[in-house]
């Protein structure tokens, strides 16, 4: 007899998504994953000035700030033929290398490091045993004897008063937690180390875009101009200090997280290579353009898409093209005119909220009919993962360096096969390699615009191109581009200067949706299955998977019923 186990909502996440997973003998049997918040962007944009846009979309979310509006400025360039200028293309590569860095190493040790790291038991541990197993992983400087004493001492403070805190409300001593107390506690003080790391990065933000969340340095000039000589732009002083919080986060990229990861994937390799690989296809659109947004053959990550986890071929995508990208509502509330069963391409996509379900709170979703508010799409027909995995994979797959070296480099180390990628811990490692990538690739794309800048070349965006008197009356046209939770795309249809449709197909959509018509699982519930449980009253297995996601509902769903009333809770029927 199988009973149903309910997690709602989902904690250390962006957004509200709900889990509902039947338990039979110990294993997960079946999984649903619903998106319980919707919000009206792609409407709120249409009949506005398609050069507005991107103010609007990029407030889809502010953790994975600014990605939103690169891809909606994109997709306007895209429909209007517009090429933007090296130095121009070199910001943008640098603003978003930043993201990426900031983003997977948060969710690293924020959001993702308490599946793995047992905070209580690193009070058991010996400061000076675990002081000197940090060393022998790393030269960090502050892995020392007196800074791991010190910041144990603050962690039983807060327990004898009974006020964890930010670890609050954790599962503490579930026998899933695997590493030792002196690995615990050289997790949980970097856990407080990257919380002081994460605001210095984000300075490089401020620099070119004035501010973070949300910088401002796409469209309408940036916050001051970059000139090496005048005070009040963009000088030597601030490029030097762009620089130089570039180093430090690779420093700590290379220093912190990388030894951790590893360390922690030593000790969950048996196992947690084996659990929730999900679908088998995987696709990425590809990102950091070095010669241009258009020649895609010389993006640092690759364009494809990989089938059955078949390593010897990469498919092309294209993105205009009906046949290939189609979004259905069989299990989503929402309505077509054209029908439940449909499937639309983006250009043609509609956002008609069409909620069907039981007034929140409820205690079971009706998984017959409709249960999210995400939609489902399909690559040819085949549900895909998008995301950091998806990634290196197609990059393994085309041979690109150096991905290929990154990843066979990890597989020795841990002893492991290729097949091991497709997996729960597969997921986390594949973001700890590629931030360790794009840690090196800021300081190129920051070393070109230097080389451009000592050459006389300051151009960056015409302003010129933006003026509307000479548009078509129609134009189309796609943003692509790879968000750190995967393949984002943006399509926007233009008509008399004016936006006639706006549809995002973001990263969670693909690995959140439900089921489609057929019953094909995406990501998120198929990689839940045969998943064992110990306790389904503390489901930290679940956590686990869902949490190597990154999941980001706030992208997916795009108000919220007032009346609704939702608690964390976790039942079983």
């Amino acid at each position: 007899m199988s009973e149903r186990v309910v997690i709602d909502p989902i904690t250390r996440i962006e957004g509200h998504l709900r889990v509902e997973v039947e338990i039979e003998g110990g294993k997960i049997k079946d999984a649903f994953s619903s998106g319980t918040m919707v919000r009206g962007i792609e409407n709120i944009v249409r009949d506005r000035d398609p050069r507005d846009a991107w103010v609007f979309v990029g407030r889809v979310c502010g953790v994975c700030t600014s990605i939103h509006s690169l891809c909606s400025v994109r997709a306007v360039e895209n429909a209007l033929n517009i090429s933007v200028p090296p130095n121009a293309e070199m910001v943008r590569n640098i603003m978003q290398a930043v993201l990426f860095m900031h983003d997977h190493t948060v969710h690293f040790y924020q959001l993702h490091a308490l599946d793995w790291v047992d905070v209580v038991s690193a009070l058991k541990a010996d400061p000076k045993a675990a002081a000197l197993m940090a060393q022998q992983l790393s030269p960090w400087a502050k892995n020392t004897e007196g800074y791991f004493t010190e910041t144990q001492n603050k962690l039983k403070k807060f327990v004898a008063s009974g006020q964890l805190g930010i670890f609050a409300n954790g599962y503490w001593g579930h026998p899933a937690y695997k590493l030792t107390p002196e690995q615990n506690l050289i997790a949980t003080v970097h856990y407080l180390d990257a919380l002081e790391w994460q605001k210095e990065v984000v300075k490089v933000h401020a620099v070119f875009g004035g501010k973070n969340p949300h910088p401002n340095f796409l469209v309408g000039g940036m916050p001051c101009s970059i000139d090496m000589n005048e005070a009040n732009s963009i000088n030597s002083d601030r490029l030097s200090l762009v620089k130089q919080k570039l180093q430090q986060a690779k420093e700590f990229i290379d220093q912190v997280y990388i030894p951790d990861l590893m360390m922690i994937a030593n000790v969950y390799k048996d196992e947690w290579t084996k659990i929730g690989g999900g679908v088998r296809n995987y696709l990425s659109y590809g990102d950091f353009p070095l010669h241009g947004y258009d020649s895609v053959d010389h993006y640092f990550l690759p364009r494809g898409v990989v089938l059955d986890r078949d390593l010897s071929k990469v498919h092309p995508i294209d993105a205009n093209s009906s046949e290939e990208i189609q979004e259905f509502i069989y299990h989503s509330w929402y309505n077509y005119t054209q029908g439940n069963k449909a499937g639309l391409h983006p250009y043609e996509g509609e956002t008609n909220l069409n909620y069907t379900g039981p007034k929140p709170p409820y205690k079971l979703l009706d998984v017959e009919d409709k249960y999210s508010w995400i939609k489902t799409p399909r690559w040819k027909g085949q549900p895909m993962e998008v995301g950091p995995l998806a990634r290196m994979i197609v990059a393994y797959a085309a041979g690109k360096e150096p991905q290929k070296t990154a990843i066979d480099n990890a597989l020795q180390q841990l002893g492991l096969p290729p097949e091991a990628l497709f997996s729960t811990l597969g997921r986390t490692a594949a973001r700890g390699l590629e931030t360790q990538l794009v840690a090196n690739w800021a300081l190129k794309f920051f070393d070109q615009l230097m080389k451009n800048l000592e050459n006389g070349d300051s151009r960056m965006a015409n302003p010129i191109m933006w003026e509307n008197e000479n548009w078509p009356k129609q134009a189309k046209g796609v943003g692509l581009t790879e968000a750190p939770r995967g393949a984002l795309a943006h399509f926007v249809v233009i008509e008399n200067n004016r936006v006639k449709n706006y549809q995002m197909v973001v990263p969670t959509t693909w690995n959140a949706s439900p089921r489609d018509e057929n019953g094909v699982l995406s990501a998120y519930e198929s990689s839940l299955l045969g998943t064992p449980m110990h306790n389904p009253n503390q489901p930290l297995e679940i956590l686990r998977t869902i949490h190597s996601f990154d999941p980001c509902l706030a992208c997916a769903v795009h108000l919220y019923d007032e009346e609704g009333k939702y608690v964390h809770q976790i039942d079983t029927f």
